[in-house]
């Protein structure tokens, strides 16, 4: 397991639209562990493969807010089903959008049907953080980050603060 380095936006590779994967193999397993071990590493609670340049449909998460007590969950290939009409927002930030927050507009629930780390089909219904973490993180699969979500103005701002990090890396 190792610690890879998070893509900064702007970065073309972060608004890529990520492929499925066929079968979750050992391959994928070491990716997941990776990502996992680059999320703490940067002290995040989500991340997507396409943020460390992997255009594959898998993102790792743990919310857990116990310090020291680690509870990751893997999603392989995730799809939002049953979307909630009510609302909620949350102050989000993003590891490749750097010290940058915003708050967010997203259903206040939502079901999620993916394959786990053992390429094991499973339905988690979601709602609070969870359901906004999950829908950011899916929103990187479709090459959007939250900053999408912000007017045009905040959001060139914000990237241009960005451009004057070097470019493609955050240090951990």
């Amino acid at each position: 397991m190792s610690v890879k380095t998070i893509l900064i936006e702007p970065n073309k590779l972060l608004r890529e639209i990520s492929k499925p994967v066929i079968e979750v193999g050992i391959e994928d397993q070491k990716l997941m562990d990776d990502m996992l071990d680059t999320m703490y590493a940067a002290k995040g609670i989500g991340l997507a493969a396409i943020q460390i340049g992997i255009p594959k449909r898998i993102i790792v998460m743990d919310i857990s807010k116990v310090e020291n007590k680690k509870e990751p969950m893997h999603f392989v290939n995730p799809t939002i089903k049953n979307k909630n009409l009510v609302k909620s927002t949350y102050e989000e930030g993003c590891l490749s959008v750097p010290n940058q927050f915003a708050e967010i507009d997203r259903p206040s629930k939502c079901e999620v049907e993916y394959l786990d780390y053992n390429g094991k089909k499973q339905l988690l219904k979601t709602e609070g953080l969870l359901a906004t973490c999950i829908q950011h993180e899916m929103d990187h699969l479709e090459g959007i980050l939250f900053i999408d979500y912000l007017s045009k103005l905040k959001k060139s701002m914000i990237i241009k603060k960005l451009s004057k990090i070097k470019p493609s890396r955050i240090i951990v």
